[in-house]
Formats: structure tokens, C-alpha cells, sequence
């Protein structure tokens, strides 16, 4: 018979599962004079509900279900309904799934178009002097970070979900992507190859965060826990801080590593030796002026615009003073030249063969998902600022989408900024066409302007970027996490000090391996909570809890606190409900007066329970041996779907004698005598 057969049995026709000529265990059907003990017909009838509920949908469906709805989103739905309609109809709505840009393009207005572009001046205005300044810390020619200041805003604008989001080079990303690549390739040695390996790790990057959203895959980047995150970033700034020092001090050899101990030594030395004040002056004065203006823009919110443009006022004013005063000749160092033009092709840089291809694809799987973690953070943060939902797996198919675009054209990682985001939300940004306003505006730039940076100090954009990172650098959040829960705050410093001290790959490597293995130690020692009922209602919560809770005489009812029943958790429960069986049946003995007051019915309420295995299975028939074996009978209360199934395809179900009910207080009530029962109501 096929799995899926719906006959129906008497519990003396199942064959059992270990029978040895059955190819293939039955799924069990029941009626409703099969069902023990039940006399109202509405628990029999949703008792009947339960037992024969439809088969769940397989992996193979839910798969492809996934990766329509990541695709088409709420449009699938229409396209399948429309399946018989004009071919047109069906195009465009499979357009408007992949390309949100046709559905909202529709109901744009001037004055949207006004506000976004006030908006996208605004942020091109803070972007370009940032990009420049990212890109010298991904050790890459400045051009690279303007570059990817061009494509991934555009194709994001077009594939997208956010509406406030501002994408390009970010400080964190930019200082993990040399941190990882430079030990294959030295920039200084060879920057040709290194910048292919960079360009490469950002294709690798790409094709990771489209899979992760095709197959719905976000649950690997929520690996990188809020708290892994706070003390990564915060980690992160203060090396990126320090290693800012080399163009502040006007520092020409620097080390190439990022922990605290290197970059302190190189500083050290450097100190005693070869530098120049007038870099530290010229530095410091505008970063000063930066710091001023931000504080201006929070005292003020009318003067929002004034932080924005700091940034970009400092280059222009910084590079009018070294060119006027040929301050170059006097040791401050310039950033010469900056290839201007639209961005090159780059597949031709791409290398996806050689002995590095391992190294590069494993760099862009970290990068990937640390991109992606701080882009949906920064998503989300404003989508529920104005009220709208985010879709996380459109998300990571957009940001995987514009970095393959990306290392086909020059760029290397671009994310959600948070800075910039902020920006672009203060100027009142209404659409994405904001990031296509500063994506033009750089284009401009780099088609007319980058001659005239030719005598922008190194300095100022060293001060550009130690400008944004207190803002990466959150106590409030880490105390928080200290105060709620001691092991995440355990991963935040770890992550902390393993960037700190050793390097960024491996602080972020212990604030994964200790989320992991919380959720390990979660899944493997999940417990068991004592049901009881809340006097005058049907709820049955945790004893413990709620100790106004009442037993209900010669019933125990236990929850399972995990979410999986499995191989690694499966004997634990077990043994776990065994020796509160035991132990509180020979209390209870002991204490109470109440005749028959020994249990003879225990409950296993599997309202959490989403999925359980075959391990997980034999566990809970051992269970009912044991159980069997002390005189009490086992009953199920609210299976879930998946749960039920697999119960039903184990002949599980027969064993137990059909006892499984909607709800814990039906399987009570069908358990309790007429006396016991007036009792409890009363």
C-alpha cells in the first residue's frame, strides 16, 4: 500500500512496523468508533481532524515553493491564477515579482521626485569622499570605491525592497576583505593580482547572497547573532581607527596586520622615526570640524544637511590649501591620481580557476554574509520606522544580483550603509531613486572631477573615516546584552577581543562558534515543564510559572521546551520524563491523601514541537514501554503537521491506542471520570 493511502483500520488490523514482509509502513487512518474514551461527538469529531489530517507537502515542494515566492513574491500567487490568460499578462507580472521598480513606478509623483532628489544630492554628497577614503582601506586604488558607489546603487534601485537603504563601500567590509585576501597576495608586491583576487572574492560574494535568498537560506546569516555583531563591529572600528593612524600621521610603512598589538608596534616605530605633523595637524583640524558639524546636525534637525556635506567640504577645502601652498613639497601626502571615466569592464580580472579559487570563494563567503547581516539591519531598521515590511530573501537576491554585476564592472563589496542610510532618511528620501541620484551625480563626478583630486591629502580622508566610527561602536547595546542574557554577552566580547587581538577572520570565526554552540547546548538540553490548569479556565501553563496551577488527580501532563525532537535531544527528553514521572509519582504518593491520586495517564503536550525524526520516534516508543510498564498510558495533545505525519507513517498512533487529541484540556477531560471532571469545573 502507498504511503499515502487513506484506508481505514480497526487497531487490531495495523500491522506493526517492524513487520518483515511490509515493504513500506502504512499510513494509519482511524474512525471515530476507533477513538477510545471520547463520548462528546465535537472532541470526537476534531480528535478525527487530527488523526486524518492531509498529508504534508514534501521537501521537493516546499523548495520550489520557496524559490517562486523569493522570485515572484506576492505576484506568484497572480501569475498561477493567471496561468491560462494572455502570455503578456503573465510577463509583466513576473517582471513586477523580480523588478519591484515596475509596481511602486507607477504611483510616482514630482514631489516624490523632489524629495528624492534633495536626498540622493545629499548622500552622493557624503559618499564620494567616503568611497574614496573605503577604498584605501580595502588597499585598492581610489577609483574602486567610486565605482562601486555607481553600478550596485543602480541595480539595487531596480531589484530592491528598501526604500530608505543607501548602498556602496561600508568600513567594516572594507577592512575585511584585504584582513583575508592580502595573505594570499601583497597589494603593495603586486596590486594587479591582488585586485583581481578582491574583484574575484566579490563575484564569489554575490553568487552566495543570491543562493541564500533563491533557497531561503537567511537562517545562515542569523547565525552572526545580534550580540556577535555588536562586539564584531565595535571590535572592527577600533582597528579600523587605528590603522587610520598611518594617514594621519603621514606613516610611509605600515604593517599589513590588523590586530591591536601589530598596528600599535608599526605606530610605535614610526613614531621614533619618520613623520610628518603637518599631516596630524591638517588631519585633526577637520576631523575636529566634522565632529562639529554632526553635533550641530543633532542639536538641530533643520541643519541635517550640514554633517552630510562636512565630509565633502573638507576635501574640497583641504585640497585648496595643499595646492595653493604646494604643502605636497613639505611632506603632507597627497593622493595623486585618480583614474576618472566610467566604470571598466572587469571580467577579464575575474580568476575562477588556480590553486587560490578555494581561498578567494571562502573570503567571499564571510564577506557575503556580513554584508548582508548589516544591510538587512540597516533595511529593517528604517522599514519599521515608516511602517512597511522588508522581504529578507528579495533582499539578499538584490544585494547578490549588484555584486556579481559589480565584479563584472570594477566594483568590489557594496552594502547597506548605516551612515549614509541615515542620511538619505533625514533628506527625506520617499523612493530608491534617491540611490539613483547619487549614482549619477558620481558618475558625473568621475567623467569631470577626479583631475582636480589630484591634491586631496591622504590625511583628510583618514579624518573622513575615523569620523564615522563611533557611530559602529555601541555601548548602550552591549550593556543591554550584559544585562539580559550573560552567554550572549559572552559571544559580544569574544567577538570583541578576537578582532581586537588577533584578527577579524577569527573574531568573527568565535562569535559564530559560540552561537553555535548555544544552539546547541539549547537543542540537546531542551527540559520538560509540568503542566497545570489556570483555575476557571481551559489553559494549561508551566506549574512553575504559574503556581496558582493546579494537577489535575491521575493525569501528568508535560511540554517539551525545543522546537525539534531528534537524535541529539531525543533520549535526554526521555530520560528526562521518566525521572519526573518517578520522582513526582513517589511524591505525590507520599504526600497527598487523595486515593488513585498515582498517575495513570501522562500527556505529552507537543504544541512546539515542529519536526521530529526517526531517532526521535524509537525514543518515544521506548517512552510508552516504559510507561506501559508502570501502569500509565501515554496520550498526544496538539501534533503538529509534520509531527502527526510522521506519527502516523511509524504506527505509532495504534501503539499508543489512538490517543491523540486537539487540545490538552480535550485529552484531560476525555481522561477524567464524570466525579473528577464536575470536580475540576466546579
Amino acid at each position: 500500500m502507498a504511503a499515502s493511502a487513506m484506508e481505514t483500520f480497526t487497531p487490531e488490523e495495523i500491522v506493526p512496523p517492524n513487520t518483515s514482509n511490509m515493504a513500506a509502513p502504512a499510513m494509519e487512518t482511524f474512525t471515530l468508533e476507533e477513538i477510545p474514551d471520547l463520548e462528546k461527538s465535537g472532541q470526537a469529531e476534531r480528535a478525527q481532524w487530527v488523526l486524518n489530517a492531509p498529508e504534508p507537502p514534501g521537501p521537493w515542494r516546499e523548495l520550489i515553493h520557496s524559490v517562486r515566492e523569493t522570485l515572484l513574491g506576492p505576484c506568484g500567487n497572480k501569475l498561477l491564477a493567471l496561468k491560462n490568460q494572455p502570455g503578456p499578462e503573465q510577463v509583466v507580472l513576473f517582471l513586477q515579482g523580480i523588478f519591484p521598480i515596475l509596481v511602486w513606478c507607477r504611483s510616482y509623483t514630482m514631489t516624490k521626485f523632489k524629495n528624492d532628489l534633495l536626498a540622493g544630492l545629499t548622500i552622493a554628497s557624503l559618499c564620494i569622499p567616503q568611497s574614496i577614503g573605503y577604498a584605501t582601506l580595502a588597499k585598492l586604488d581610489p577609483q574602486y570605491g567610486l565605482y562601486t558607489s555607481v553600478v550596485p546603487p543602480l541595480i539595487y534601485a531596480v531589484m530592491g525592497t528598501s526604500r530608505e537603504i543607501a548602498i556602496g563601500p561600508v568600513a567594516v567590509v572594507s577592512l575585511l576583505l584585504p584582513s583575508m585576501i592580502q595573505k594570499l597576495q601583497d597589494p603593495l608586491a603586486d596590486p594587479i593580482s591582488y585586485t583581481k583576487l578582491v574583484l574575484t572574492a566579490t563575484f564569489f560574494a554575490g553568487i552566495f547572497q543570491t543562493a541564500f535568498g533563491l533557497f531561503r537560506l537567511g537562517f545562515l546569516v542569523d547565525f552572526l547573532s545580534h550580540a556577535a555583531i555588536v562586539g564584531f563591529v565595535a571590535g572592527a572600528a577600533i582597528v579600523i581607527g587605528l590603522q587610520q593612524l598611518k594617514g594621519l600621521l603621514g606613516i610611509s610603512h605600515f604593517t599589513n596586520k590588523t590586530d591591536i598589538i601589530s598596528v600599535g608596534e608599526a605606530v610605535w616605530r614610526s613614531v621614533h622615526h619618520n613623520w610628518s605633523p603637518y599631516n596630524f595637524i591638517l588631519g585633526c583640524s577637520f576631523l575636529s570640524f566634522i565632529l562639529f558639524t554632526r553635533f550641530l546636525g543633532r542639536r538641530k534637525k533643520r541643519l541635517f544637511w550640514l554633517p552630510a556635506i562636512a565630509p565633502l567640504l573638507s576635501v574640497i577645502l583641504s585640497t585648496l590649501i595643499v595646492f595653493l601652498t604646494r604643502a605636497d613639497t613639505h611632506g603632507i601626502k597627497i593622493v595623486k591620481h585618480i583614474k576618472g571615466g566610467l566604470n571598466p569592464s572587469s571580467l577579464h580580472l575575474l580568476q575562477l580557476d588556480g590553486p587560490q579559487v578555494g581561498e578567494v570563494a571562502k573570503a567571499g563567503l564571510v564577506v557575503a554574509v556580513v554584508a548582508l547581516t548589516e544591510a538587512i539591519a540597516v533595511g529593517r531598521s528604517f522599514s519599521a520606522i515608516k511602517g512597511y515590511n522588508l522581504d529578507g530573501n528579495k533582499e539578499m537576491v538584490a544585494m547578490g544580483f549588484m555584486n556579481v554585476i559589480g565584479s563584472f564592472t570594477s566594483c568590489y563589496v557594496a552594502t547597506g550603509s548605516f551612515s549614509r542610510t541615515a542620511v538619505n532618511f533625514s533628506a527625506g528620501c520617499e523612493t530608491l531613486v534617491s540611490n539613483i541620484v547619487m549614482a549619477i551625480t558620481v558618475i558625473i563626478s568621475l567623467q569631470l572631477f577626479t583631475r582636480l583630486l589630484y591634491f586631496t591629502p591622504i590625511a583628510i580622508l583618514a579624518s573622513i573615516i575615523l569620523s564615522a566610527l563611533p557611530g559602529l561602536i555601541d555601548l548602550t547595546a552591549a550593556y543591554n546584552i550584559w544585562k539580559i542574557d550573560k552567554l550572549d554577552f559572552l559571544t559580544c566580547i569574544a567577538a570583541f577581543f578576537g578582532v581586537l587581538f588577533v584578527s577579524v577572520e577569527i573574531g568573527l570565526l568565535v562569535a559564530v562558534a559560540i552561537s553555535f554552540a548555544k544552539i546547541i547546548l539549547i537543542s540537546i538540553l531542551p527540559g520538560t515543564e509540568t503542566l497545570g490548569r489556570i483555575p476557571g479556565t481551559d489553559m494549561f501553563c508551566d506549574i512553575n510559572q504559574y503556581p496558582m496551577a493546579s494537577k489535575t488527580p491521575g493525569v501528568g501532563i508535560i511540554r517539551v521546551k525545543s522546537a525539534v525532537l531528534c537524535f541529539a535531544n531525543a533520549n535526554i527528553i526521555k530520560e528526562s520524563i521518566m525521572r519526573w514521572v518517578t520522582e513526582d509519582q513517589a511524591e505525590d504518593t507520599k504526600l497527598a491523601n487523595v486515593k488513585g491520586h498515582n498517575y495513570k495517564l501522562l500527556i505529552l503536550d507537543t504544541s512546539g514541537l515542529m519536526d521530529i525524526d526517526t531517532s526521535s520516534i524509537a525514543s518515544l516508543q521506548e517512552l510508552h514501554k516504559n510507561l506501559t510498564s508502570h501502569g500509565i498510558e501515554l496520550a498526544i495533545a496538539n501534533p503538529r503537521w509534520q509531527v502527526m505525519h510522521k506519527l502516523r507513517l511509524a504506527n505509532f498512533v495504534s501503539k499508543i491506542g489512538g490517543r491523540v487529541y486537539l487540545t490538552v484540556g480535550e485529552a484531560v477531560d476525555a481522561a477524567a471520570p464524570d466525579a473528577e471532571r464536575a470536580t475540576i469545573q466546579a
